[in-house]
């Protein structure tokens, strides 16, 4: 029978946070193993696409972002816990996303990025996209409010663009704003912050969702378990992290009103 799938690639850099999100897996893995599960993967999948795993049939553990789940995920994977990451911006397990500009920028509120390039990491991101859309979306006319819009892949990309001049303004996600400050700061030095956006919900972990009751909490039970055993102390030191809650569909919902609330003022996408 072929192995099952592991992946959690939402946080993934800079090196030290891939290195210590191996180790924080080599853990689980083996305390799933010890726990009875069948076919553990010993070592995090890093040839799936990070969305093809969410609903990939083998996957045991998995990290989406809160936007994909509740627009596309919701019955196709099963939460299973949700973690909190001791970072600037992240309040439990809600966080929110830092609205980005240029150091030696004029811009100093939200009415002065009008007119503006604004980068965003992907069209399906709750932290570039959604809480940004939600933060444009008052001050929206006619459903426009930037110059123009420019997609660059990823967080770290969308810091680069407005850094070196590419957009003017981006959405970074808290904890990748906070993991880039801690391990790459030079990347930041150009940077400044000029708001936050509403916090809403974190990264889940998820399963699929043919999992059983049984299933899911023993994956909760080792999560639980790597927040406090002492070997993984460094480990959740360099992710900054503090634990997990159990929080349910409902708990996301607050991310598909903003959505919804966008749409009712008239600003549907970022434009």
């Amino acid at each position: 029978m072929p192995t099952r799938l592991a992946s959690l690639a939402m946080y993934v850099s800079p090196p030290p946070i891939a290195e210590a999100t191996a180790a924080l897996w080599s853990f689980l893995s083996a305390r799933l193993e010890r726990s009875g599960l069948p076919d553990v993967p010993a070592a995090l999948d890093a040839t799936v696409r990070y969305d093809e795993a969410w609903v990939h049939p083998d996957l045991l553990l998995g990290q989406t972002c809160g936007y994909p789940y509740v627009k596309h995920l919701r019955g196709r994977v099963r939460l299973v816990a949700t973690p909190v990451y001791g970072l600037a911006g992240c309040d439990g397990p809600f966080k929110c996303s830092f609205v980005i500009v240029r150091r030696d920028s004029r811009i100093e509120t939200i009415e002065d990025l009008r007119g503006v390039k604004a980068a965003i990491n992907e069209p399906g991101s709750n932290s570039g996209v959604n809480l940004l859309r939600a933060t444009i979306a008052p001050f929206a006319r006619n459903g426009r409010f930037f110059s123009s819009v420019i997609e660059t892949g990823g967080h770290r990309a969308s810091i680069d663009a407005v850094a070196e001049g590419k957009a003017d303004v981006a959405a970074i996600d808290c904890v990748t704003y906070g993991n880039t400050l801690r391990f790459d700061p030079e990347r930041l030095a150009g940077i400044r912050i000029l708001t936050e956006t509403v916090k809403g919900p974190g990264l889940p972990f998820i399963t699929r969702a043919e999992a059983s009751d049984e299933e899911v909490l023993i994956l909760r039970k080792a999560l639980q378990d790597a927040i406090t055993d002492p070997s993984l102390a460094q480990a959740r030191e360099t992710l900054s992290l503090k634990g997990f809650v159990m929080l349910d569909d409902e708990a996301y919902e607050p991310l598909a009103e903003l959505e919804r609330e966008a749409h009712r003022l008239g600003y549907p996408v970022i434009a």
